[in-house]
């Protein structure tokens, strides 16, 4: 069974994830955890200052949360019903992305899926603060769904990649079920320059052929600017949803400056999964 938290802060970015996630898991049998994490009264400027173990429990804080869970989870199935899914409601003090970590070693989470913006996210602002840190420092595959994106069932994907990763299948499994349950295209798309892959590319683009057989589509886009890449090849090949791997010597890290932001917004427009560079115990 799949298990898989939903963020949520009550607000309808957040619960457009959830119905983008049950959607889109919807034939697959999985456990989603409700997850609404709620601050100390007393606001900490800095974080290192803030002690749980030493926090008295906000009864009125939890008692608010824990009644605000259970209406999402009446709403959620007044909505959905599916045998499939069950729903475990989780409030807790604390931090966001210090909760979801607890929650993927107590529980064994496959992924995370959430909104872009939360409750207070500003319009100019393509990614909220909380998306950000979670995309960045969680170790499971993070869908990051927009606020007014509705379920359309994912054709097509875009994968742009650098060919600097040496692949591995259960690193891609998320990707790989998701082209299999929706018979989608994978496009693969590498943007660089014009003088071609070196060896190590070469070898790591033959091995991630062998990953993604099947239904998927290879190019070259000649290009000195990755984020101006993709933006070209979305424009002319629209696209459902985006997929990328976070590696720090990629372009991944250039989407959080602001200034490299704005020229991404396209993507912003579509769900998009960020696959964490790690490979859990025991993978091959």
């Amino acid at each position: 069974m799949k298990r898989i938290v939903l963020p949520t802060d009550f607000s309808e970015n957040s619960y457009n994830a959830i119905d983008y996630a049950l959607n889109l898991f919807k034939e697959e049998e999985c456990s989603f955890y409700l997850l609404h994490v709620f601050s100390p009264s007393i606001y900490y400027e800095e974080r290192e200052f803030y002690d749980d173990r030493k926090m008295p429990l906000d009864d009125t804080n939890q008692i608010d949360s824990l009644r605000q869970l259970n209406g999402l989870h009446e709403r959620i199935l007044k909505k959905f019903e599916n045998p499939k899914h069950i729903f475990v409601p989780h409030s807790t003090l604390g931090f966001l992305v210090d909760e979801i970590r607890a929650l993927i070693k107590k529980e064994k989470i496959d992924l995370v899926v959430m909104g872009t913006k939360g409750a207070t996210g500003a319009k100019e602002v393509l990614l909220g603060t909380n998306t950000v840190d979670v995309i960045k420092k969680v170790e499971r595959p993070v869908i990051a769904v927009p606020s007014t994106y509705p379920f359309s069932a994912p054709k097509n994907i875009l994968f742009p990649t650098d060919y600097e990763i040496d692949y591995q299948k259960t690193q891609l499994s998320e990707l790989l079920n998701i082209a299999q349950r929706y018979t989608s295209a994978v496009h693969i798309l590498h943007i660089g320059a014009s003088s071609g892959l070196n060896g190590q590319q070469l070898t790591n683009k033959a091995k991630l052929q062998q990953i993604a057989n099947g239904n998927s589509l290879f190019y070259e886009l000649p290009n000195d600017d990755t984020i101006e890449g993709i933006y070209t090849f979305q424009a002319k090949n629209p696209m459902d949803f985006l997929i990328m791997i976070q590696n720090k010597h990629t372009f991944l890290e250039r989407l959080f400056v602001k200034s490299i932001v704005r020229k991404i917004g396209f993507a912003i427009t579509i769900p998009f999964m960020v696959i964490p560079h790690w490979s859990r115990k025991g993978d091959a």
